[in-house]
């Protein structure tokens, strides 16, 4: 089965053909970063106007470049929910005509299952059940993946998520956006121990995570040192922060595995291509004897292949949506939105 698949849901217009939810045929992304970077973070109102701009030669590649026309294809996937809803409504009105036109079943994705189906295309032999870790810009969970369209959330973010927090902090510490890689590049020339951070715990729940008090810390001792005529030892400090970061997330997830007798472990999302994270859960993974499953890098930031492949189990699971079809903003991985994604 070949799906077209739709990405718009921040700041890259993305397409992709995949077969039966595991091959990629193609694979097209457009990027807005450089354009952003002027402005520290992505501006919702750029994007959706970048996303009009460029989908139809993003698809159109897509399908080029995977020797198929609409005529040719089995479905049409795209991203709902969640995502800025400005951007989201680009690809899905795009994706509603294209079904429309082409006579097309039009299947609706869930941003989140799709940074998890990535491990799909990157382990063909990976299935459900297994626990996963989904950490990036917006979304930071622990999710028991109990079948391809069964999920129970463990643990999430009560306020920042762990890629925004590295947004902020590497913003603070002089990095241009997107932060995350530069605070990576940093901490490898730097030492943890030289700046004492916090690990926020939320009280009377275990597994739910909170960035907000370890990117507050980072921002303070900048702003002291500034404020004393100091300095800071950049490298140090990002490797202090990224330390305490993966050190959060890797013991909520032991514990949650332990919590929910899982041995096989999956990590998914733009966080999962940092180096210090993927260190310390190969490392804690090797310790409990887990399994540990992490995506391609290419397939860790938004893409199109991951919604396409999330869409094949949808599509086996009888998921279709019709022509009002909507863009959501927020909607938890565990739902669909009533009267819009109906099983059949």
């Amino acid at each position: 089965m070949k799906i077209l698949a739709i990405e718009s849901s921040c700041d890259e217009t993305a397409a992709a053909v995949i077969e039966d939810g595991r091959t990629i045929r193609s694979s097209v992304i457009n990027s807005q970063v450089e354009e952003h970077k002027l402005y520290g973070g992505v501006v919702p109102e750029i994007a959706s106007r970048r996303h009009a701009e460029n989908i139809c030669a993003v698809v159109e590649k897509a399908l080029s470049d995977a020797g198929e026309t609409f005529s040719s294809i089995d479905a049409v996937a795209v991203t709902y929910a969640p995502g800025l809803i400005g951007a989201l409504l680009v690809g899905v009105n795009y994706a509603k005509g294209v079904a429309l036109a082409s006579g097309k079943p039009l299947i609706p994705v869930h941003h989140i299952r799709g940074h998890i189906a990535a491990n799909y295309l990157t382990h063909p032999d990976l299935k459900p059940p297994f626990l996963c870790l989904v950490a990036s810009g917006g979304h930071s969970h622990i999710i028991k993946v109990n079948d391809y369209t069964d999920f129970e959330i463990i643990g999430r973010t009560r306020d920042d998520a762990a890629g925004e927090a590295f947004d902020k902090a590497a913003r603070v510490l002089g990095f241009p956006y997107p932060g995350g890689i530069y605070i990576d590049k940093a901490a490898a020339q730097g030492k943890r121990g030289e700046y004492k951070l916090p690990k926020p715990k939320v009280n009377g729940s275990d597994f739910d995570f909170s960035f907000s008090g370890l990117k507050t810390a980072v921002i303070n001792i900048s702003h002291h040192a500034q404020q004393k005529g100091e300095s800071i030892d950049v490298n140090n400090l990002a490797a202090d922060f990224q330390g305490t970061v993966a050190d959060i997330l890797t013991d909520h997830l032991m514990r949650a595995a332990e919590y929910t007798n899982s041995t096989k472990i999956v990590v998914a999302g733009g966080v999962s291509a940092n180096s210090g994270l993927r260190s310390a859960l190969e490392a804690a993974c090797k310790k409990h004897g887990y399994e540990l499953y992490l995506p391609k890098l290419s397939l860790c930031g938004d893409n199109a292949a991951m919604i396409g492949s999330q869409a094949y189990y949808e599509y086996l699971a009888g998921v279709r949506a019709d022509l009002s079809l909507n863009g959501v903003a927020s909607m938890p991985v565990d739902q669909a939105e009533p009267g819009r994604c109906i099983a059949l």
